[in-house]
């Protein structure tokens, strides 16, 4: 019985442990990129891109092919001696091997293997690029539930200075000093923060489950992240000028490299293309031998027949391509435009980096502004409430007015928290710019 009760206990609290689990950033993004779906089918993708390299390898091996027939005849037959047509029943066996190779093909082998390796690199590309991109995602549906769950520290702290000053104003308005309005007034803010609060839980919950689903969690119920009270991080990064930055990301960034490849093996589709009006080599051997078997002739033994019906042949075969209904120069044609709108992409691609990291950049500078005013705010509500709370608690100021001071020093702790998260994830995009990766907020 008392090794039912360990094993109940020891049970009881791994279960408990493991539903106490509270999630990192860095652990949240880990995890992500081991299970989202995306990420798994462009992990397919790779794969699929090392057999089509496979495949070009295998375009300069020569084929090798076995071939056998058994066949019987029953009826009117030639006499392989006299040559004469009898009635007999004859069975003849024969095989052989083939092998072909290509030994010129306008060089189109060796330029489909070199596609095949950039599209292996193509591929690796999207699939680190889809890394970053959910990472993006994670760190801001794990910045959110931070963001949620300070307001909700804000309006809490404010609610508990409220239901401090009801039992003061209830004194105040039993003496006569105020008049029972103001108790009223106070009632009113209670109960209007506590609906504040129900929506904050609310949103603390949907948070939590938008990033469970992000990383395919299923018990939302038991899904938490530490709950630890993040500062803003020092960087480097805003020392940097927007040009550095720039710089930084086209040798880092997969959206660059992605542009520039496809850019390579558009070249690389138009010299297949041009291959294609060249002549042709290709070389063949066979090699054969049979058996022959009736019930009307004396036939040699199996193996020397297999022997003396031996027979080689080599061919080479020579095409020279003419007229293909402008199927070929069409093809070039297609691959010609291909390859400029390829460097159109790669263009583009070098613009829109730019337009990108000069707006994280200008958002990393803003937030940062916009949080310091809002600590600066902050500071000035806390003096004017303070000073609000000294004139309502001797009976100087009404309980609308005292309301009114909260609700302003409460909108800046609000600001203050939201642009605190509102600068970490602009610096933490800037960052990624950067080439930093997005693993710790502190």
């Amino acid at each position: 019985m008392k090794k039912i009760v360990v094993l109940l206990f020891i049970f009881t609290s791994i279960a408990s442990h493991g539903q106490d689990k509270l999630w990192t950033l860095e652990e949240c993004v880990n995890y992500a990129l081991d299970n989202n779906i995306t990420i798994k089918q462009n992990e397919l993708d790779l794969q699929n891109s090392e057999l089509n390299k496979k495949d070009a390898f295998g375009n300069f091996m020569p084929s090798l092919n076995a071939s056998a027939t058994h066949s019987w005849n029953i009826g009117l037959n030639q006499d392989p001696v006299t040559f004469d047509a009898v009635n007999s029943t004859t069975r003849n066996l024969s095989g052989g091997l083939s092998s072909s190779v290509d030994i010129y093909t306008g060089l189109r082998n060796l330029n489909q293997l070199r596609r095949s390796n950039l599209e292996i690199l193509a591929s690796q590309y999207q699939l680190d690029n889809m890394k970053d991109n959910i990472s993006l995602s994670v760190a801001n549906a794990f910045l959110q539930i931070l963001f949620n769950k300070e307001q909700l520290k804000v309006l809490n702290a404010q609610q508990e200075i409220t239901l401090e000053e009801l039992q003061r104003t209830k004194d105040l308005v039993d003496a006569g000093s105020i008049p029972r309005g103001d108790l009223l007034e106070v009632r009113a803010t209670i109960a209007s923060q506590e609906q504040q609060v129900v929506n904050a839980e609310n949103a603390i919950l949907l948070s939590k489950i938008s990033l469970a689903q992000l990383l395919l969690i299923e018990d939302y119920e038991n899904f938490d992240i530490i709950d630890t009270e993040y500062q803003v991080p020092p960087s480097s990064v805003l020392n940097e000028s927007p040009e550095a930055i720039i710089a930084k990301a086209k040798e880092t960034r997969y959206d660059m490299k992605i542009a520039q490849n496809n850019s390579e093996i558009a070249e690389y589709n138009l010299k297949i293309a041009k291959g294609a009006i060249q002549p042709s080599l290709r070389g063949s051997y066979s090699f054969g031998t049979n058996y022959f078997n009736s019930q009307l002739f004396d036939t040699p033994v199996f193996e020397d027949q297999v022997s003396d019906n031996k027979s080689h042949s080599f061919s080479l075969n020579l095409s020279i391509p003419i007229f293909n209904g402008f199927s070929v120069k069409n093809n070039i044609k297609r691959s010609k435009i291909n390859v400029e709108r390829t460097k159109f992409q790669l263009e583009q691609a070098s613009l829109d980096l730019e337009t990108n990291v000069y707006q994280a950049y200008n958002d990393a500078k803003g937030t940062l502004k916009a949080y310091e005013a809002a600590q600066e705010t902050l500071a000035a509500r806390e003096e004017a409430f303070n000073y609000s709370k000294e004139r309502y608690d001797v009976g100087m100021l009404n309980a609308f007015d005292f309301s009114q001071s909260k609700n302003r020093l409460e909108a800046a702790q609000s600001e203050v928290v939201r642009t605190k998260y509102d600068h970490i994830f602009k610096l933490k995009v800037l960052e990624f710019y950067f080439g930093i990766p997005i693993t710790k907020i502190n």
